[in-house]
């Protein structure tokens, strides 16, 4: 078995899903599955590749454009709104189409999700970890401040519409202040689309030595898998296919899904699906329990057919200024928040398993 250090440093690369650098952190973690006594199962799906990110893009190319329409046609007079609407839908018909033919779907590529059992195991319990990366052009945080923008775009499209239907005529310098939001917000969100560009440190390859740690901590008789889900950075579609394909291998169990363990922080239990084991291991762990959180993670998907699941990560407002991008990089880790949410799942599994 590899020292873990060392296998961190060599599964966090750019690995983009369908790549060979993918190819190759994919075999490094068959291998090591394989020296602890699983017995590794490939389940591959079809992934199309988003390219530019087509949610985002559509939603922010519409919103940005339909803003700043709103707002011109707020600040002129009455009493005929026809040019100025015709020029505003014209506008926002052209950002759409624009959007449309930018973020046109690539070739699709083979996505492979890796189930691991050791034999004669009745899993009880999955260890799960997305192992593809992407990079984009803005951080999570700045997604996530601009989604607030977006916001306070929409109520201020429903606030410039509802005065101008009124009759009310805005001062062009208003109308501009009130758009601002919803202009910004819509433009970070045109500039977002995949690339291969980030290492994924953080993201995700922390939460794969999680999950090894966690194996070596526990005896070979605890009933434990390992789900490595692929393209969780394209939509979840891993996950997808697995609940789609593979829904009984989840029927019953408890599934511990990781992404993102940061050596700084809290640990927080995003809590999908509640039941006595996850909220075992929220508890052991110190954790603060959540409901929603604005990401997207495998455990909604796993949750759909899983007795429980939870989500665990460990981070601050810091970390997401470093998910996904090209910093992500395995030199800024020292792996001890890896190591610390390791032993707290691991001393939980053996009480409730190995009683």
């Amino acid at each position: 078995m590899s020292d873990l250090r060392r296998l961190f440093a060599e599964v966090a690369v750019p690995r983009r899903t369908g790549s060979n650098a993918h190819a190759r952190v994919r075999a490094a973690l068959t291998r090591e599955l394989r020296q602890r006594g699983f017995v590794v199962l490939e389940h591959q799906f079809s992934v199309q590749p988003p390219g530019r990110l087509r949610g985002p893009y559509l939603a922010g190319g519409m919103l940005a454009g339909t803003t700043a329409a709103v707002a011109v046609l707020a600040a002129l007079p009455p009493p005929n709104p026809s040019a100025p609407l015709a020029i505003a839908l014209g506008l926002v018909l052209l950002l759409w189409l624009a959007a449309l033919i930018r973020s046109s779907s690539h070739p699709p590529l083979p996505g492979v999700n890796l189930i691991a059992v050791r034999p004669q195991t009745r899993v009880k319990v999955w260890l799960a970890a997305h192992y593809d990366s992407k990079g984009q052009p803005i951080s999570m945080f700045t997604r996530i401040a601009a989604g607030g923008l977006a916001l306070l775009g929409v109520g201020a499209l429903g606030v410039l519409a509802a005065t101008r239907l009124g009759g009310t005529v805005w001062h062009a310098p208003a109308a501009a202040l009130v758009a601002i939001p919803g202009i910004v917000g819509g433009v970070l969100l045109l500039g977002n689309r995949v690339t291969d560009a980030s290492p994924g440190a953080l993201d995700n390859a922390t939460a794969l030595i999680t999950v090894l740690s966690i194996i070596d901590q526990l005896p070979p008789e605890t009933p434990v898998g390992v789900l490595l889900p692929d393209a969780e950075e394209f939509g979840l579609l891993g996950a997808r296919a697995l609940v789609k394909e593979r829904a009984n291998l989840l029927a019953g169990t408890t599934v511990l899904n990781f992404d993102g363990i940061d050596d700084r922080g809290s640990t927080i239990c995003l809590m999908h699906r509640a039941g006595p084991v996850s909220e075992a291991v929220a508890r052991s762990l110190g954790a603060k329990r959540r409901r929603l959180l604005p990401v997207v993670v495998d455990g909604w998907e796993l949750a759909r057919s899983a007795a429980e699941c939870v989500t665990i990560m460990r981070g601050d407002w810091r970390t997401t200024l470093l998910v996904h991008t090209p910093r992500d990089e395995a030199s800024r880790f020292t792996l001890a928040g890896s190591a610390a949410v390791a032993s707290g799942v691991a001393r939980e599994l053996s009480k409730v398993f190995l009683r």
